[in-house]
């Protein structure tokens, strides 16, 4: 048994918590807002972010960060994107040499494009810091509902030990070293998915959303190869897998989000409706800048961006990227 805290009380925090518990591991769960963390003390609950999901009493729920980290055989940060750098400047005085950290958001830093597990390692220096990532929305962890994910580390021996603490009937993990792919992968889907969203808003059907998953999936390998991740990785779970089902849950906020903007509202108000963070909009700035800094083309990127931040109507993006000009699909392939 291993004593884990989990940091961050959203929905996801909250799914990998009782996901760690029902694996027979003491859990701590810790919330930034002392708000959140006494509702959930008194209800065990969530409704609004996870509901049917009961947070048994042996977890338990906190808001002192030195407390949650001392003696956590591996902490878990779960807060959304936007916030892993404030939270892992607080965490740093805390977390001893070598001690494990799980990163399972998913995003890139929009002011500096680095990656978040680099993020996490500039602020803790001495942590040992790994990342969770795949098709796996909370609201089906937190059910019990069959998931497989990957984790990725410096090591194998880091990448063998979280394997086994969240390995269980129900949730499969497998191991990998390239980092950088699987962020890359967890990152950069979200903005396909707002894509594939705003397509559905606008009536489209599923020859549009394959469309864009298979190509968003070239750009997205294409950008990571350029950056020194390994092609394989986006062919697998935090790749191809995550961005499946990102494109096409109900449960993603991120179609979600894609979908209200393509039924004509805009970036702000989509964002109010979903009520929770939604990533692929603080990712797709970023997303872009890479792709001009590594000179990838990247035209779903780019008309995404070019609808959430220059106000162009959806539907004369998805025209635009219909009528570039005429391509080859595999130019790496010689004719006879």
């Amino acid at each position: 048994m291993a004593k884990i805290s989990v940091l961050g009380s959203g929905s996801w925090g909250m799914a990998l918590a009782l996901l760690l518990h029902n694996n027979g591991h003491e859990v701590l769960l810790w919330s930034a807002r002392p708000e959140d963390a006494r509702k959930l003390r008194e209800k065990r609950e969530n409704p609004s972010r996870l509901p049917g999901v009961v947070i048994p009493d042996k977890i338990e729920i906190m808001t002192d960060l030195e407390r949650a980290l001392r003696d956590a055989d591996a902490a878990v940060l779960a807060v959304a994107s936007p916030y892993i750098r404030s939270t892992a400047h607080k965490m740093a005085p805390y977390v001893r040499e070598g001690q494990k950290i799980v990163n399972v958001a998913k995003g890139i830093e929009e002011k500096t494009l680095k990656t978040l597990s680099e993020v996490i390692e500039e602020e803790i220096p001495q942590g040992d810091v790994a990342v969770l990532s795949g098709p796996s929305h909370a609201e089906e962890v937190g059910k019990g509902i069959p998931t497989t994910c990957v984790v990725s580390a410096h090591t194998r021996e880091t990448a063998d030990y979280l394997q086994s603490i969240f390995m269980s009937p129900v949730f499969r993990v497998y191991t990998t070293p390239d980092i950088l792919g699987v962020e890359l992968g967890g990152a950069l889907k979200n903005v396909i998915a707002l894509a594939a969203g705003t397509a559905d808003g606008l009536g489209y059907g599923d020859n549009t959303k394959a469309a864009l998953i298979t190509r968003g999936i070239t750009e997205i390998a294409r950008l990571g190869k350029k950056m020194g991740a390994q092609m394989e990785t986006f062919y697998g779970l935090s790749g191809i897998g995550d961005l499946i089902v990102t494109c096409a849950s109900v449960h993603s906020r991120n179609r979600k989000a894609g979908y209200l903007i393509g039924q004509g509202k805009t970036m702000e108000q989509a964002m109010d409706e979903v009520q929770m963070v939604v990533e692929g909009v603080y990712s797709a700035r970023a997303a872009r800048e890479l792709s001009e800094k590594y000179e990838v083309e990247m035209p779903i990127i780019t008309e995404v961006n070019k609808v959430l931040f220059e106000k162009k109507p959806a539907a004369e993006a998805v025209m635009d990227l219909m009528l570039r000009d005429k391509k080859v699909e595999t130019p790496m392939l010689p004719w006879k």
